[in-house]
């Protein structure tokens, strides 16, 4: 009898506790909104640690990726341009999911309330260019998007957000980022200095955006 009795109290804190974590899981997410950009933190060494070297600009943001979310009654989903499978609409768990797989965080950034207006229009834009290959080269063109660049098109028509002369200086040497050197000598290109882009760590420091919280 005591037996089955602690086997019932048992199950039923499971239950409650199953409970609990689901519900805890799932305000997580409740909070979010349409529109929302998640930034990926930057690794440390390879393509990531390389995009971080030459463009972070604040001392407690490094990212190397990005996308904006679109929630709907159904799920949400994270719409970004990425080197396996381009330009794509991404499950949100599976996103954070292959996040986690790669030992990076997300940063939620929400645009200020003025600026809010411009999401429908943005995710809509966002929508049309899903499909496109990804831009290997980093160098704008019509044809294929990198992760930042398709962010800033969606939101191009309101002028959320500007390109800027791209830079590929190691801040440390003054000297173009070994790195980056060699990888647009394999490519046969030069390196595109100055020439007009936009990244993830640039994205970020726009006053029109509010940090929100860590995923």
């Amino acid at each position: 009898m005591k037996v089955l009795l602690k086997s019932k109290i048992f199950l039923i804190l499971s239950i409650i506790s199953c409970l609990f974590l689901f519900g805890c899981k799932a305000n997580v997410y409740s909070d979010l909104k349409n529109g929302d950009l998640l930034f990926v933190t930057a690794k440390e060494s390879g393509l990531s640690g390389a995009i971080n070297n030459v463009t972070q600009k604040q001392k407690n943001a490094s990212f190397d990726h990005i996308g904006i979310l679109e929630k709907n009654k159904n799920d949400i989903f994270v719409l970004h341009a990425a080197p396996k499978g381009g330009s794509q609409k991404q499950n949100l768990k599976d996103f954070l999911k292959d996040q986690a797989d790669d030992g990076q965080r997300v940063v939620i950034y929400r645009l200020k309330l003025e600026y809010q207006k411009t999401i429908p229009q943005a995710i809509q834009k966002a929508e049309t260019m899903l499909g496109k290959p990804y831009n290997f080269n980093y160098i704008l063109d019509e044809n294929s998007y990198y992760c930042s660049d398709y962010i800033e098109r969606a939101f191009r028509q309101d002028h959320i957000f500007k390109l800027e002369p791209m830079t590929f200086i190691d801040p440390k040497t003054g000297k173009t980022n070994e790195f980056w050197e060699e990888f647009y000598h394999k490519k046969n290109l030069k390196v595109p200095e100055g020439e007009l882009g936009c990244n993830p760590n640039g994205l970020a420091a726009s006053d029109k955006l509010n940090r929100i919280k860590e995923l």
